[in-house]
């Protein structure tokens, strides 16, 4: 069985307050984007993981695509299977890479293996494995609020526009992202800001790490401030960092930033 999972990009994200948890409310707007993983496995004698592409370091039983085979042989009789993911989204970029294998993982062992798991069973368990993770079960535009697995589909279709993404060689913490915010309530309504045209996004739409982020790494600042200099009718960085996209009407020219992932695509 292959998949593909692709990445998503945060529309404005809001760290709304600190929950009992330990986590926080966020508001958000998670939009699909077509930069893919590969996916892929068959039964075997012996379950193994093996990953190529961008280097991801640490065991490979604590990925989050093996706790997802785990973590569904605890409730179904799943057969041994060997598993081969390949990377090529980002990781520590904002753009969901890891969510987005759990969450295919979670829909292609369902497919392959026939449990007939329903989707808002399929949810639960995104639950369980990541925060982001339930959006990829449906992987439509959506408004995300509580830990973001609260979920509305929202009606905006940024088809036609072209995206480019950046991802410097920059690591930034999420733990460490979220320690030095201050919860706050949003200026804007999400909801409604993405109403508006696009040109006025930029001044009703933004993501609270930004200005923890763009002062420890002044660099971030300035590719957003590249991709506005270049046309971009919206710019932004998703998630907790590092990746900074721009949306434009016409598929731009990139000059900078050779040594960065740059990725240049259509939106759907």
């Amino acid at each position: 069985m292959i998949s593909f999972p692709n990445a998503k990009i945060n529309i404005g994200l809001n760290i709304v307050s600190k929950r009992d948890d330990g986590f926080h409310n966020i508001e958000t707007i998670f939009y699909p984007v077509q930069i893919n993983d590969i996916l892929e496995f068959s039964p075997t004698e012996e379950t193994s993981l093996e990953i190529s592409g961008i280097e991801i370091k640490g065991e490979t039983k604590n990925n989050l695509v093996y706790k997802v085979y785990d973590l569904l042989k605890q409730d179904y009789p799943l057969p041994e299977i060997k598993i081969h993911l390949h990377k090529i989204i980002p990781t520590q970029a904002g753009l969901g890479g890891g969510s987005s294998n759990a969450t295919f993982m979670l829909k292609a062992l369902n497919e392959y293996f026939k449990l007939n798991i329903s989707e808002n069973k399929l949810l639960k368990y995104a639950e369980q494995i990541g925060s982001d993770c339930p959006f990829f079960i449906k992987n439509k535009p959506s408004f995300a609020s509580a830990k973001g697995e609260n979920l509305q589909t929202v009606n905006l279709s940024l088809s036609g526009y072209h995206i480019v993404i950046i991802k410097p060689d920059i690591k930034i913490s999420t733990v460490e992202a979220y320690n030095n915010i201050i919860p706050k309530k949003p200026k804007t309504n999400l909801k409604e800001a993405i109403k508006l045209p696009i040109k006025e996004w930029k001044n009703n739409i933004f993501n609270d790490f930004e200005d923890f982020a763009f002062a420890k790494y002044p660099d971030l600042n300035e590719i957003k401030t590249y991709l506005y200099n270049i046309g971009a009718e919206f710019s932004l960085m998703t998630g907790s960092g590092s990746a900074i996209y721009g949306i434009f009407k016409e598929k731009p020219e990139i000059d900078k930033y050779k040594d960065s992932f740059v990725w240049i695509g259509e939106l759907h």
